[in-house]
């Protein structure tokens, strides 16, 4: 009898978790967990994440551990453009609960804008709009922030005098097993293989802007500021070694190699100019 029961819970909690992979539109690949250690989500270069280009209008409520740096990151911008749409002065300080606009406000405009926010303490989507509003189409990867109209734009050309300026240095050593793609997908970087808790290093001097698990698909993520035009990222990481607001060096170690948010022992990286992603291969020294 006693197994009987047992079995009946089972079926009720793997049909729960079908519920949920449904509701949501993904793959669930592990139990959900308050520590950002053991929660697993879908991989960010899987073939049916959504692409996801820069959001142009609506916004987005700001969360505990979210960075002005981090927003700009998730949603294509620049984090000058978006201070400056926003008001925001230098250094860039937000607080939970803050509305953050992609778009121009139009509110008083015949009634025609657009806004989608999300609670800081739910997941849970909420859109507003006129009657009569056609809704925007709905995003497959889940993310639980903003979803607006977005703009597809062409690859970044990067100035020859740019890349030639130095001062790139790889940020681990491995295989190269992913390679940057120009066409609109999520592949914004090159994923390099290596051993679960080796070295990741800094790819170029800067300060340390983000560093948590907040952005869906990234796992354990560091964001460095290099300069004005440039930031690098760093997914995927086992644990962190250096925390925001941190200056570091070319080739220092920040974080140990992992697989949080994907399905392999890898290291993400993505180099972004003014907010959009470039190929880091341009900057990088042959091997």
């Amino acid at each position: 009898m006693s197994h009987t029961i047992i079995r009946q819970r089972m079926d009720l909690s793997s049909f729960r978790l079908l519920v949920i992979a449904l509701a949501f539109g993904t793959l669930v690949t592990g139990c959900s967990s308050t520590s950002s250690s053991s929660a697993r989500v879908v991989d960010r270069n899987s073939p049916a994440a959504a692409k996801r280009p820069a959001v142009t209008s609506g916004q987005y409520v700001v969360r505990p551990g979210d960075t002005l740096f981090s927003i700009a990151f998730r949603y294509g911008w620049d984090y000058k453009e978006l201070a400056a749409r926003n008001g925001i002065p230098a250094p860039y300080t937000i607080r939970p609960g803050q509305p953050i606009r992609f778009g121009s406000d139009n509110a008083g405009s015949g009634g025609s804008r657009v806004v989608t926010s999300t609670s800081s303490s739910s997941k849970t989507t909420v859109t507003r709009r006129p009657a009569g509003t056609p809704a925007p189409p709905k995003s497959s990867a889940g993310d639980s922030a903003a979803t607006a109209s977005t703009a597809t734009t062409a690859p970044v050309q990067v100035p020859a005098s740019e890349r030639s300026a130095g001062g790139w240095a790889w940020p681990a050593n491995g295989v190269l097993i992913g390679k940057f793609a120009s066409n609109g997908s999520l592949n914004k970087g090159v994923d390099i293989a290596g051993d679960l808790g080796q070295p990741v290093f800094a790819a170029s001097d800067g300060s340390v802007v983000y560093a948590g698990s907040g952005l869906r698909g990234y796992g354990e993520l560091i964001i460095i500021k290099h300069s004005d035009t440039y930031v690098s990222a760093y997914g995927h990481n086992r644990r962190l070694l250096v925390r925001e607001g941190q200056q570091v060096k070319v080739g220092q170690t920040i974080a140990e190699m992992g697989s949080t948010g994907t399905d392999r022992v890898k290291l993400h990286f993505e180099i972004r100019r003014q907010g959009k992603p470039v190929d880091p291969l341009q900057f990088l020294p042959r091997r």
